[in-house]
């Protein structure tokens, strides 16, 4: 791991970006490639700057996801806990001492945003419970500690929100005394929040499916195995599989919700599908099948990494691993494609759950 002109100690959102270049296990060398060409002393923009279009920004969401995929990567001491701090930095910043979390920075260093507990603040908080248990150093997991209890301040209605949020607290319900109170305390009142009856016509739990539904199975997977509560498991695993028969096509390969949604009676993706989205999937199969030891959990790992390299509705790659290119969506918004810092993310995110069920 190579790192060059950064300063671990001063690193803000408003100080001139200064590109930050590492190399990485020949797995991931493209996708950790684009990810340097994205990272600078700021933090991780949001897509690369094109000719005649405006500069772009920074998303707390990207930082927070960037956060995970390199701490998940690299677990011994080195200098890649120098780009942790980059991106532990901007979170830093984005989390206000009420709890609420800024989503936009300008590429000017400005917010562009109102604070909310929203899918930033969900993220926000999945990424420093991370980075407070799996930093590479004591620095890292103290200040990860200080973001995470001004985060807990704050509860959100929304369920995908709550979700990630209780992800976030699972990581230190266990692993930090300090704080497995608090944590304790999210992480429940964060599952109380998301649906789990069935909804009129089908089996899963809303009128309609949306985005990062796995998520909402993953959290009570995962929660209700640090809460010790076998219910929200059962309740999870039902849901997953919910999800997995939906989101499979009929010639086996994964056909996830598009960006318009799906209900009951429709049949088929709407819209664009989301890398995102099939990262959460895996994310939920891998920790159903650590917590359950069955196979066909391993087996919807493997599907979702697939759903990258082609075995998708339109049988294209979405990610190539030696670029680190990978769409934003399928199909791809525009005819030359697009590589936002989210789609690479997700990308890797899947590679490294499929590394580590051996799938």
């Amino acid at each position: 791991m190579i790192l060059t002109e950064t300063d671990p100690g001063r690193s803000s959102p408003r100080r001139p970006g200064r590109i930050l270049a590492f190399a990485a296990l020949p797995s991931r060398q493209g996708g950790f490639a684009h990810l340097a060409r994205l990272t600078d002393r700021s933090g991780l923009r949001e897509r690369p700057e094109v000719g005649g279009f405006a500069v772009p920004g920074y998303r707390t969401s990207d930082a927070a996801r960037a956060l995970i995929v390199v701490l998940h990567e690299y677990q011994g001491p080195s200098r890649i806990a120098t780009t942790a701090l980059t991106y532990l930095a901007f979170l830093e910043q984005a989390v206000r001492p009420d709890g609420l979390v800024y989503e936009r920075l300008t590429a000017n260093r400005h917010w562009a945003d109102k604070p909310d507990r929203g899918e930033a603040w969900g993220r926000s908080v999945t990424a420093i419970g991370t980075a407070a248990r799996m930093g590479t150093s004591k620095a890292i997991r103290d200040r990860a500690v200080k973001v995470f209890l001004r985060a807990a301040k704050v509860r959100s209605p929304d369920a995908r929100a709550s979700a990630l949020a209780a992800l976030g607290a699972v990581a230190l319900v266990r692993s930090r005394t300090d704080v497995s109170g608090v944590a304790r305390g999210l992480l429940a009142d964060c599952l109380e929040v998301i649906p789990r009856q069935a909804s009129s016509g089908w089996a899963w739990p809303e009128e309609r499916l949306a985005h990062n539904n796995a998520a909402l199975c993953d959290a009570l997977i995962v929660g209700g195995a640090a809460l010790g509560r076998p219910v929200p498991i059962r309740q999870g695993l039902a849901m997953l599989g919910v999800l997995m028969d939906t989101e499979t096509s009929e010639h086996g390969h994964l056909s996830p919700t598009g960006d318009l949604g799906r209900a009951a009676h429709e049949a088929g993706p709407h819209g664009r599908q989301r890398p995102a989205d099939v990262a959460a999937i895996a994310e939920a199969c891998a920790h159903a099948f650590a917590i359950t030891g069955d196979l066909h959990w391993r087996r919807g790992v493997r599907l979702a990494w697939n759903w990258f390299l082609g075995l998708n509705d339109l049988g294209v790659r979405v990610y190539d691993p030696e670029t680190g290119i990978a769409n934003d969506t399928l199909p791809p918004a525009t005819s030359s494609g697009d590589s936002g810092a989210e789609a690479t993310l997700a990308a890797l995110s899947t590679l490294q759950r499929a590394q580590d069920v051996g799938a």
